[in-house]
């Protein structure tokens, strides 16, 4: 056989080789499309029933709004705190998707913990109540709290804050320009207000969100296969609506004690501990799922690290169901389409703050 023969006959190989691959691949993704087409026809059927999109502006203005823009300033200053170590962003950090990814979170003395996971701080302001135990009614009750919480930020009275910050030029100005009708605009109440207008602009929409508004390619097959499991599994028992979750309170440890499977060396007793009311034993907020692959460890003490555990556990503990590796593989790879887009600006330090 002459080479320009032998030439020929590897050529063709190659080609038939790789036109069969292409074939294949081109397959594969025909009957993926399919598959995916059936799993839309399927969950149009079901899951308006349970989900409903948010709105957010990544591209967010802080300057335009007074109030927000004070409360922005507010959040990045660790002047808030008694020793000027910490401030809300430390541990509601929001290059980390609102949290410090630690168990619990230090305090001003740079030695105490908190006795329980500090929760992302995103899409907070439409939660049913604030804190695990629900103990503030909304956004701006929460953000007073840590402030003189002689464990997280120390400072030992409202008032003590307020002469401070009376005292600096940047806060006098923007108090001001935030609420001009009033003759001393700074005031605790004020504080509160500001942070609480600045957090209820940190709202994360995603892929998620696009796929419930008609985009049929914003998720995947695996993740269209998650949320179809998701919600026939029941975890739409409690993470609902557009933040799937955070809209009620809820045992934890339905069928079985959490504690057991999440090794938790403390018992919490939640939502008891604020109201004494036997009923509420082992009562916590439902939490949000928006944005939960970033926001680990998880549960209210921080004590599983992996998305796929907390999965587990969640099903076997409230649910009393075991769930197979592909279904939780498919069920958090649908969680991760929850993750959004931090608004841009909001993650910058405040320039003034930053020069100082």
């Amino acid at each position: 056989m002459t080479m320009k023969k032998t030439y020929a006959i590897l050529a063709i190989s190659s080609f038939l080789l790789y036109a069969c691959g292409n074939f294949d691949e081109q397959k594969r993704q025909d009957e993926e499309k399919l598959q995916s087409a059936q799993y839309d026809v399927s969950l149009e059927k079901v899951m308006g029933n349970f989900f409903k999109p948010i709105q957010g502006d990544k591209d967010l203005k802080l300057s335009t709004d007074p109030k927000v823009n004070l409360g922005y300033h507010l959040y990045y200053d660790p002047r808030l705190s008694k020793n000027s170590t910490i401030s809300c962003n430390s541990c509601h950090n929001l290059n980390t998707y609102g949290v410090d990814n630690e168990a619990t979170s230090l305090g001003d003395d740079g030695v105490t913990r908190g006795g329980r996971n500090s929760p992302t701080v995103l899409n907070a302001g439409d939660h049913i109540a604030q804190f695990w135990d629900g103990r503030a009614e909304t956004i701006e009750d929460q953000a007073g709290m840590p402030i003189t919480n002689p464990v997280e930020m120390m400072i030992p009275s409202e008032d003590f804050l307020v002469q401070r910050l009376r005292e600096i030029d940047l806060y006098k100005k923007l108090f001001k320009r935030a609420y001009p009708k009033e003759e001393q605009p700074i005031t605790y109440t004020n504080i509160r207000n500001a942070i609480g207008a600045f957090e209820r602009k940190l709202t994360t929409p995603s892929r998620f969100d696009e796929y419930l508004r008609g985009n049929k390619e914003a998720l995947t097959l695996q993740e269209k296969k998650g949320m179809l499991s998701f919600i026939n599994v029941g975890c739409t028992t409690c993470h609902t609506g557009p933040l799937l979750g955070a809209t009620m309170f809820q045992k934890f440890g339905v069928f079985h004690n959490y504690w057991a499977l999440t090794k938790s060396p403390n018992i919490d007793n939640g939502v008891f501990d604020v109201t004494k009311e036997e009923d509420k034993k082992f009562v916590f907020k439902v939490p949000s799922l928006r944005n939960i692959e970033h926001t680990g460890p998880y549960f209210h003490d921080g004590h599983v690290k992996k998305l796929e555990d907390a999965v587990k556990i969640m099903a076997t503990v409230q649910l009393n169901y075991k769930l197979s590796d592909e279904e939780i593989g498919n069920i958090t790879a649908f969680l991760k389409s929850l993750t959004g887009e931090i608004p841009t600006a909001a993650q910058q330090v405040p320039y003034a703050l930053a020069q100082k």
